[in-house]
């Protein structure tokens, strides 16, 4: 017994919502990507203390070398010319919001005298919450 094919049934597959949902998933990924704010490549100082850092704080970066790279925590950062530009970096964040928040993220290998003047950079400036950014040290010692 012979079977006869049928030929006006034709398979498609129906591309006309395609379109569509490639562009909800292009805007889901761009919806969904988080852009890091600073970059700043340093070795972060050991610490047995934990405490979480606020959403949203400005970040003063400080490599070895004494780079200085500042962000109010909303855009990429940028690279200031020395310790003093930090109060008027400072001054303007606070201008915006009085009890923002600032992390220092300084080298391990940084002199502390330069931490200390930063710090009194910000205290000039009248900055209340600052934090110094640590690696938080596990109990073996890892």
């Amino acid at each position: 017994m012979k079977f006869k094919k049928s030929s006006d049934i034709k398979a498609y597959i129906p591309t006309a919502s395609m379109a569509d949902i490639a562009f909800l998933l292009i805007v889901l990924f761009i919806i969904s990507t988080t852009i890091a704010v600073d970059s700043t490549p340093v070795t972060l100082p050991r610490s047995m203390e934990r405490t979480d850092t606020p959403e949203g704080a400005a970040i003063i970066a400080v490599t070895s070398e004494g780079l200085i790279n500042v962000t109010s925590g909303e855009e990429q950062s940028y690279a200031i010319g020395n310790i003093g530009d930090i109060f008027s970096f400072a001054a303007v964040v606070l201008g915006d919001d009085p009890l923002h928040s600032f992390i220092i993220k300084a080298d391990s290998n940084l002199r502390y005298e330069i931490i200390d003047s930063i710090m009194d950079q910000l205290r000039q400036a009248k900055a209340a919450n600052v934090t110094l950014l640590t690696e938080q040290e596990t109990i073996g010692g890892r």
